[in-house]
């Protein structure tokens, strides 16, 4: 049963994500350019609740404090450094000129971004179904607008729409990979299950609070604040109601 419940997260996570952000960037410029901000307001509420409300609480519920909240500082600064060595980048941005001539880094830094997406989905409904499916939730409403500005960041380096899509789509599947392996690697695993919930929460801190906030804060347009607040709370409650407060 919960096999089942991974391969239909991991899919979700990665083929599905991505479909549905190719279909955002077919939508008139004018549109996704509302479009995609929104989605990004949506994620932040998603990955900041799931952080705090479901892998953190998990964690320390399993695992001495101090051992958890030194794994969570930890995760940040290792994601800092990765983020500043470019092997972890996250591009949201129809237009960025950073990354426009970096499509090969963009796909391969991606691929092991959702390699380890899909470890962190098969950890979380090893730990519980309700924690593995917000998790997936944070996961999934984060993809959409990274995997659209990486649609974007392939065009602009010249690739074709059916490339870019299939390159995508390879990049993709290492989610369902990173899934089945911690899944089959699941005794080492169970027994340091607390502390890869604190990586994972560290993950989705540092995508949140550096990466998503900044964007928004930066591109919000005028009297735009009211209706980023609504949809980063939109996230939230999505979350706690998925979670039923487990």
């Amino acid at each position: 049963m919960i096999l089942g419940y991974i391969l239909v997260f991991a899919l979700l996570g990665s083929v599905a994500s991505l479909v549905f952000a190719g279909l955002v960037l077919l939508l008139p410029d004018r549109v996704h350019r509302v479009v995609l901000p929104c989605l990004i307001s949506y994620a932040i509420g998603t990955l900041l609740a799931a952080a705090l409300l479901g892998l953190v609480p998990h964690a320390l519920g399993h695992a001495p404090a101090r051992g958890v909240m030194a794994t969570l500082l930890g995760g940040v600064l290792v994601f800092f450094v990765l983020e500043g060595l470019l092997l972890l980048r996250h591009c949201h941005e129809v237009d960025c000129p950073k990354h426009g001539t970096a499509g090969p880094l963009i796909l391969v830094g991606d691929a092991l971004h959702n390699l380890v997406d899909g470890v962190v989905i098969t950890a979380a409904f090893l730990a519980s179904i309700p924690l593995g499916i917000t998790t997936s939730l944070a996961i999934i409403a984060h993809e959409i607008p990274q995997e659209t500005g990486d649609f974007a960041i392939l065009l602009h380096g010249g690739y074709t729409r059916g490339q870019a899509f299939a390159y995508n789509l390879l990049s993709s599947l290492s989610t369902l990979v990173g899934a089945l392996g911690a899944f089959w690697l699941r005794g080492p695993i169970e027994s340091a299950l607390p502390y890869v919930m604190a990586l994972a929460a560290a993950s989705f801190l540092y995508i949140a609070m550096a990466d998503l906030i900044p964007m928004v804060h930066g591109n919000r347009p005028r009297n735009g604040l009211a209706r980023q607040v609504a949809l980063v709370l939109a996230g939230v409650a999505t979350i706690v109601l998925l979670h039923g407060g487990r």
